[in-house]
C-alpha cells in the first residue's frame, strides 16, 4: 500500500512526542547498485499501527544482496534491523504509547497454517509479507527517519519494548540474534561437539558465541586475521584458522584426531566454500548453510552426503518460537553486541554506508545507520 493512501488514519497531535514533519530523508533503492538519498513523505499510519522514529538500523547482508542483484522491484526502502522510539500510535493501539522505545520485526507468521503447524515459520505465506515500511512496497523501511509498523505486526507481538537500560544499538540485534539462535538450535548440537564456523563477520561471531553457549568447542576461520584477532579479544574465540595462510580442512582435521569437525556452519555467501565445509566435517557430520540466501548454482560432491552420510542443512530468517530467547539473550547483554559495530553512519551518509558494507575491509564488521547522527563516523 502506498504511504500516501488517503484511507489511512492520521494521528491526533496530542499523541505525538513532537511535531512530525510531512517529509523525511530516506535511502531509496532504484535498481542494481542504485540507492539514492531522497526526500519522501513520512508514512501515514492507520488503525492498530505505530510510527517508529528510527534511532538505529543495522545493515544486513540480505539487504546488500538485494541491492547488488536488483532482485526486487523499485523503488523501495530497505532496512529491517530497526530500533527506535514510538512517535505516533494509531487508533486501537493499547500496548504502546508515544515515547516508548521498541524494536520491530518486519515479519510475523500466522501461527496456524500448514508451515506454522510444523514450525517452519519462514515459509508461512503471512510471514513472507513485510509489515514495516517507510513508503513504496513494504521492505523494512529502516533506512529512513520514520517507519510505519503495520497492524498485524503490532498486534501479534512483532514490536518488542526496549528496557531503559538497553541501548538502541544493542536492541537492533534482536532480529539477527533470533536468526542465529534458530540456526544453532536446528543443528541439534551436543555438549562437546567440535564446530567449525567459517566466516567471522558479525553474524559468524554471533553464531560462534551461540555454538559455544550450546556447549560446543568452536573453531573459527576467516581470510582476515584482524577479524580473528577481534573475535578472540572481544569474545574469547581463540581457536582459529587464518584461511589466508593455512588450509582450513587440514588444520581442522589436525585438531580433531583426523576425523574432522562434528559440524560446520558456513556464515559467508561463497558457494565454493560449501565443499570446503563438507570436507571439514567427519563422516556423519553436519553442514549448516546460513548465508546462501540468493538462488545460484553450487558444485558439491554428492557422495559426501550419500556415502559419507553427511547432512546438509539450511536455516533462514527468524523463528517466532525463539523470540523470547533472543530478546533475553540481547537485553541481558550476555553478549555485548555493540562491540560488533565497527561503523556508525548518519542517514545523510547512508549511500556511503551501504557502499562500505558491500565492500567489507578487514576492519569492517557491523555497520549501522543512525538518522540522529550529524556526520558519518566509526566505532
Amino acid at each position: 500500500m502506498d504511504m500516501t493512501d488517503s484511507t489511512l488514519l492520521d494521528v491526533a497531535p496530542a499523541q505525538r512526542v513532537r511535531p512530525i514533519p510531512a517529509t523525511m530523508l530516506a535511502a531509496v533503492y532504484h535498481g542494481v547498485n542504485d540507492v539514492r538519498l531522497e526526500t519522501v513523505p513520512v508514512p501515514v499510519i492507520g488503525r492498530g499501527e505505530i510510527l517508529l522514529q528510527v534511532d538505529t538500523c543495522g545493515i544486513c547482508g540480505t539487504d546488500l544482496k538485494k541491492i547488488a542483484t536488483g532482485s526486487h522491484s523499485a523503488p523501495r526502502i530497505f532496512g529491517h534491523e530497526t530500533a527506535g522510539t514510538v512517535a505516533a500510535v494509531g487508533d486501537g493501539v493499547v500496548r504502546f504509547k508515544v515515547g516508548d522505545r521498541g524494536m520491530a520485526f518486519h515479519h510475523i507468521p500466522c501461527r496456524d497454517c500448514f508451515y506454522c503447524q510444523r514450525k517452519v515459520f519462514a515459509q508461512c505465506p503471512t510471514y513472507k509479507k513485510v509489515g514495516c515500511t517507510a513508503g513504496f512496497e513494504p521492505s523494512g523501511g529502516g533506512f529512513a527517519e520514520y517507519v510505519r509498523v503495520m497492524d498485524w505486526i503490532v498486534s501479534d507481538g512483532g514490536v518488542v519494548p526496549i528496557p531503559d537500560e538497553v541501548s538502541f544499538e544493542q536492541a537492533c540485534f534482536v532480529e539477527p540474534a533470533n536468526t542465529c539462535i534458530k540456526g544453532i538450535m536446528s543443528m541439534g548440537l551436543q555438549a562437546g561437539d567440535q564446530v567449525l564456523v567459517i566466516g567471522q563477520g558479525p553474524i559468524g561471531i554471533m553464531l560462534s558465541v551461540l555454538a559455544r553457549r550450546a556447549g560446543a568447542r568452536v573453531i573459527t576461520s576467516d581470510l582476515y586475521s584482524q577479524r580473528l584477532t577481534m573475535a578472540e579479544r572481544e569474545f574469547g574465540l581463540g581457536c582459529h584458522v587464518d584461511a589466508s595462510r593455512e588450509d582450513t580442512v587440514s588444520r581442522v582435521r589436525e585438531w580433531t584426531d583426523g576425523r574432522g569437525a562434528d559440524a560446520a556452519i558456513l556464515a559467508v555467501a561463497g558457494n565454493s566454500l560449501i565443499q570446503v565445509a563438507l570436507d571439514a566435517v567427519r563422516p556423519g557430520g553436519k553442514v549448516m548453510l546460513f548465508a546462501q540466501t540468493q538462488r545460484s548454482e553450487a558444485t558439491i560432491d554428492p557422495s559426501a552426503v550419500c556415502v559419507d552420510e553427511k547432512t546438509l542443512l539450511g536455516s533462514y530468517s527468524a523463528s517466532v518460537d525463539l523470540q523470547d530467547d533472543s530478546v533475553r539473550f540481547v537485553f541481558s547483554r550476555e553478549m555485548n553486541l555493540e562491540r560488533l559495530i565497527s561503523h556508525r553512519y548518519s542517514l545523510t551518509d547512508a549511500v556511503e554506508a551501504l557502499r562500505v558494507a558491500a565492500h567489507p575491509q578487514p576492519d569492517t564488521l557491523k555497520i549501522v545507520i543512525q538518522p540522529g547522527l550529524t556526520a558519518k563516523g566509526s566505532a
